[in-house]
């Protein structure tokens, strides 16, 4: 597909499903999660690319669409500004917007309402005929946009009623299982990845093979052969009984409550600890968010929590505030010193969280971990 100019250039408004991805966590995921149920039954699919979801990387995957693919998933990242030049290219017919978070703050106006308002760009220029599909267990999201929406709004949801809910949700050895009612019938599914989080972004997935008209053995083949995306709760095994929780890729307070959630399951039995990074792009919220880890860390059995950059300091000191005990708690912003420590702290029977915005490199401490204390076969 060619284009004369940018100038006279009308969007694609596609026969085929073409479902966009927004919100403030979760995209990558739920993009991989649909990528992977599609596949099952159709061959020829176009998905984003890695977390290549900028308007150029939309005009790029657009331009690719061919008569023989089935389908095309695009993940958008809605800047304040940039984000409706997605809809410059294309009209989506399903939408998705996982959530109204505090990732990328800063840039999103510094307040909630703001972030919702450039997540209802999908809303605003998605094919109004088309169907929308939000999270309902978000409370956030009822700050989106929807009144005026004249297509299909779906729901998903685990703590919150909603058209797409999962139920019996239970951590298993190397995943989730939940059930969702489909066709008045219970159906049961598995997910090769950790988080009630996660259970949602498959929910969303479901949700739309179900409208597609795919069968749930169809789904819940497509569920298990996902891959989760590089440094998104990856779980490597190490030696001495332990485990490592990668969750490096990016940080906001939102994902890390998340991430330590899976920490606790996964730990028990084991000493917990945790490594942060600051947490970027919270604009005026930094103080506050970081605060909030800080706390929610006190509220929860961790053993030893060791805190990378700057901005992370604000966690040591809501959390001291909020009780843990300052002994257990260190900061660094060397990552040679914190290496050194983690050495001397990390024995056996342990389960280690490392978590941070992708710019202050905690990839870094999660490899150095890996190798350190590689599980011999």
């Amino acid at each position: 597909m060619t284009y004369k100019g940018e100038k006279c250039m009308a969007p694609m408004i596609p026969k085929i499903p073409a479902i966009g991805v927004t919100g403030s966590a979760g995209k990558s995921t739920t993009t991989a999660f649909i990528y992977s149920i599609l596949k099952v039954k159709w061959r020829n699919v176009i998905k984003t690319k890695g977390n290549l979801n900028l308007p150029k990387h939309t005009k790029r995957n657009v331009q690719r669409i061919k008569p023989s693919h089935k389908a095309v998933i695009l993940e958008m990242g809605l800047g304040r500004s940039s984000g409706k030049n997605h809809f410059r290219y294309i009209k989506p017919n399903f939408g998705i917007i996982t959530s109204v978070g505090t990732a990328h703050f800063g840039k999103l106006g510094n307040s909630i309402k703001a972030t919702a308002r450039a997540k209802s760009v999908m809303i605003q220029y998605m094919n109004p005929k088309g169907t929308l599909l939000i999270n309902q267990d978000d409370p956030n999201s009822k700050l989106l946009k929807t009144n005026a929406f004249k297509g299909n709004l779906v729901t998903v949801g685990v703590n919150k009623k909603a058209r797409y809910q999962a139920r019996n949700i239970r951590y298993l050895r190397n995943g989730m299982s939940f059930k969702v009612r489909l066709n008045n019938k219970i159906e049961h599914f598995f997910i090769p990845t950790f988080g009630k989080h996660n259970v949602i972004n498959a929910l969303f997935a479901i949700a739309i093979a179900h409208r597609l008209r795919f069968s749930p053995s169809q789904m819940r083949l497509g569920l298990r052969r996902y891959k989760a995306p590089r440094r998104r709760l990856n779980v490597v095994p190490l030696k001495n009984n332990s485990l490592l929780i990668d969750d490096t890729f990016n940080a906001n307070p939102q994902s890390v409550k998340a991430a330590i959630d899976v920490l606790m399951k996964l730990g028990e039995g084991k000493e917990k600890q945790v490594v942060i990074g600051s947490m970027l792009e919270l604009g005026r919220y930094s103080n506050r968010g970081h605060r909030i880890v800080g706390r929610y860390l006190a509220s929860k059995k961790v053993k030893k929590i060791f805190l990378y950059g700057k901005k992370a300091r604000w966690i040591k000191k809501a959390a001291i505030a909020a009780g843990y005990p300052r002994r257990n708690i260190h900061t660094f912003t060397n990552r040679d010193q914190l290496h050194k420590m983690l050495k001397k702290h990390i024995t056996s029977n342990n389960v280690v969280l490392v978590k941070g915005s992708h710019r202050m490199g905690m990839r870094y401490t999660a490899n150095f971990l890996a190798r350190t204390y590689r599980k011999k076969r």
